[in-house]
């Protein structure tokens, strides 16, 4: 297993050209919230901004677009008519990648919402990040892997990628994992202690930034932005994921030193992901 260092991640860096526009740099559309997690919404909404990505779509209830545009006004919003996801934004193959999962909740009409959705990026050729309630609710009906489309990213902690696929012990995780990487043909960042972010091909890397104090509420949240937004911009569904964990991993180590690992919320690992950039960009 290879170590995640910035030697490795340097080498995989996008620039940036003086002669361009927001085009250039990609439009992810985020599926995120619902009135009792509109946070959820606020803090992915927030990392994607950070990311570089040109274009940022919420498509969420109308309390979680507004709560999101109180804080980030740079995003453009899409209005799901109910207080969770029930429909799809139109024109999705406007997009360059779409993140779907944080606060969605598990209703059955969220359900059928996912499956059309996940059947439309597939079609489209459109890569996506799966986390949260994306997942459990595509656990809870395994037909949708087949669905994903190739090139993904998903993000389960441990909870969650139990209910994907199953292990007798520890020992077997990972491959496990794996398996669930091969067969779907997607990137997968088991988080937790020194994530692990696992190929289809299942090559693996191990993180070496993050501490305890990430281990809160909306930390995973900030992550899916984030490496949506990587998606968008234009990096293949390995190098997103295994940028966006190191620098999201920094901007948490960032914060301990300063704070200690008790004193930070996960909002604010969104104004110092700009830490783990600088770190990368300007040696």
């Amino acid at each position: 297993m290879r170590e995640l260092t910035p030697g490795f991640l340097r080498p995989l860096l996008l620039c940036r050209k003086d002669d361009s526009h927001k085009g250039d740099y990609g439009h992810l559309l985020l599926v995120c919230g619902s009135d009792s997690y509109s946070g959820a919404a606020v803090l992915a909404t927030g990392a994607a901004l950070k990311s570089g990505c040109g274009l940022v779509t919420l498509h969420s209830c109308a309390r979680a677009l507004q709560a999101t545009v109180n804080n980030y006004p740079s995003a453009m919003l899409s209005e799901d008519p109910a207080g969770h996801f029930t429909t799809l934004p139109s024109r999705l193959e406007k997009y360059s990648a779409i993140a779907v999962g944080p606060g969605l909740e598990q209703a059955p009409d969220t359900l059928s919402a996912l499956q059309e959705l996940l059947n439309v990026a597939r079609n489209a050729g459109i890569p996506m990040v799966l986390d949260a309630d994306a997942l459990n609710l595509i656990a809870a009906n395994p037909g949708l892997i087949s669905l994903i489309p190739e090139g993904s990213v998903m993000t389960p902690h441990d909870g969650e990628l139990h209910r994907l696929v199953s292990w007798d012990d520890d020992s077997q995780k990972e491959a496990a994992a794996a398996d669930l990487c091969r067969r779907s043909g997607c990137v997968m960042v088991l988080k937790g202690w020194h994530s692990r972010i696992i190929a289809p091909s299942g090559e693996a890397f191990e993180n070496t930034t993050g501490n305890a104090g990430m281990a809160k509420g909306g930390s995973g949240d900030v992550l899916t932005g984030l490496v949506g937004g990587l998606l968008a911009r234009g990096y293949k569904a390995l190098e997103a994921a295994c940028l966006g964990t190191w620098i999201h991993g920094f901007a948490g180590d960032c914060l301990s030193q300063e704070y200690t690992p008790e004193a930070y919320s996960s909002q604010d690992l969104i104004e110092r992901l700009k830490e783990g950039f600088l770190s990368l960009y300007h040696k």
